[in-house]
């Protein structure tokens, strides 16, 4: 069993990362274009310093991004350039919805993604679209408190309902929401949660996950009806937790660990609240709201296939004493003393997307999509602007040799790959631009000063002949 001679070999990236013109063609404003770089980033993120307007002593990358708003035309025929079978994208919110409850959608941000589809498909690139990536209308942050509020399951419906019509015949696989985990990590970039002095802050996530699910589930039931070949998948931050010991305690909190974030992917593909779930809520003294409707809809609304981003394994232990903590997407974890790590403290393990790839498959026996992994690093461009990532091909070439593996070897149904910032953006975590995930350099700096002009790095034609040969020439 080899790869599918269909698999759908691209990238990604998230329209709040790339796109710029945050205000252009009667756009809205949404959480992150509030969301500054530097020391109030991630306190804005968590949710504990409310930033809902901008100001001037602050910098916000989305901003300008790179300008995709302006140069898709250009980025689109780059990434036909390397053969891309698929791209990965999102449509942001605030431009078909500005407000978010507004009565009807804003006509120039459906040309624009109207324009951008199509630019796709003139080259034969299967759209993949996510309909929400860290994406809420800040309006509706103001006025209903986001996720916290029922109200948003009907104005995510309307969203769905406006482009499932209108783009019913250029786009087959949709994501509902990017990383729905990252609620419980980041509220605030995630799903525009602002907490209150005093409050349950795990109570509020949860309900707000409630309401997302429901979201979820609503979505898929919608996209079956407008066009009943449409793929919907969900989207989870992936990667296994590995006990730190063979001590029972560790293996039982890593356990625990993976469980916090299955929980999401575990009602969206299995179509009810896990047992284990409702007992943390028990012991949580944690209430769930539902309606009436909640539990069939869930149960009758399953995804098509389990998709998620993959950058490197975690690692947990009971003892309080191991505190060697580095990073992971965001994710506290301790240092794995086998593994390498990325400039920015990130572990480097091919194996543990073998792993996570066979804990998925055997968890939700549905088909897989790997739409985020890359390595995000410092380029630095020789005397002739050229730059040789021969560490991002080295990376993302471990990668591929693991999930061929799983796939030829363990029976994983993989639908295709999709590293993530196939051009160059604005990181998600810390809104640098130094942090470079691209095959394409673009000319832009942390402090937004720059000429965006595009430049093929090595890894360009490295990956261009990764997928002319569907994964059979790595060197």
């Amino acid at each position: 069993m080899s790869l599918r001679k269909d698999f759908l070999w691209g990238g990604a990236t998230a329209a709040n990362q790339v796109e710029g013109g945050y205000l252009e063609g009667n756009k809205g404003l949404s959480i992150i274009d509030v969301v500054p770089a530097g020391k109030d980033r991630v306190a804005v993120k968590k949710g504990k310093m409310r930033m809902l307007e901008c100001d001037e002593q602050h910098f916000y990358p989305s901003h300008e991004a790179i300008d995709f708003y302006h140069h898709y035309k250009e980025d689109i025929a780059l990434l036909a350039e390397m053969g891309f079978k698929c791209y990965r994208f999102s449509i942001a919110w605030t431009r078909i919805f500005p407000n978010g409850d507004d009565l009807q959608p804003n006509e120039e941000g459906l040309k624009f993604y109207d324009r951008v589809l199509d630019e796709c498909l003139k080259y034969g690139i299967e759209p993949l679209v996510t309909i929400t990536h860290f994406d809420v209308p800040v309006h509706l942050v103001k006025t209903v408190g986001s996720w916290r509020s029922r109200k948003m399951v009907d104005y995510y419906e309307k969203l769905c309902e406006t482009i499932f019509t209108r783009y019913k015949e250029q786009v087959k696989y949709w994501l509902t929401f990017n990383e729905i985990n990252m609620l419980l990590h980041l509220p605030f970039s995630s799903s525009g949660l602002v907490f209150e002095e005093g409050e349950n802050e795990e109570a509020v996530k949860y309900q707000a996950a409630h309401h997302q699910l429901v979201a979820s589930a609503k979505a898929t039931e919608i996209a079956h009806r407008i066009n009943p070949k449409f793929k919907i998948g969900c989207m989870l931050a992936g990667a296994s937790t590995y006990p730190y010991t063979c001590d029972p305690e560790d293996i039982w909190k890593a356990m625990g660990r993976d469980r916090e974030h299955y929980f999401f992917v575990d009602v969206q593909s299995r179509g009810e609240y896990p047992n284990y779930a409702k007992k943390m809520f028990e012991r949580m003294n944690i209430s769930i709201k539902m309606e009436d409707g909640d539990e069939e809809l869930l149960r009758n609304n399953t995804v098509d296939f389990v998709s998620f981003s993959y950058y490197g394994s975690r690692l947990t232990s009971a003892d309080p004493e191991k505190n060697t903590q580095t990073a992971a997407n965001l994710f506290p974890t301790l240092r794995n003393p086998y593994l390498k790590t990325s400039e920015w403290g990130w572990q480097i393990d091919p194996l543990g997307l073998r792993i996570t790839l066979n804990t998925l498959y055997d968890r939700y026996q549905k088909p897989l999509f790997i739409v985020e992994n890359g390595l995000g690093a410092i380029d630095t461009p020789d005397e002739n602007g050229y730059i040789e990532d021969d560490y991002r091909i080295d990376y993302i070439r471990e990668h591929i040799k693991a999930f061929k593996v799983a796939v030829e070897e363990d029976g994983i149904d993989l639908l295709g790959y999709t590293t993530w910032g196939c051009i160059d953006l604005v990181s998600a975590s810390t809104g640098e631009m130094s942090k470079r995930y691209g095959f394409i350099y673009v000319d832009r700096d942390d402090t937004g000063k720059g000429t965006m002009k595009r430049s093929k790095k090595k890894s360009f034609d490295w990956y261009k002949k990764v997928i002319s040969s569907n994964g059979e020439e790595l060197e």
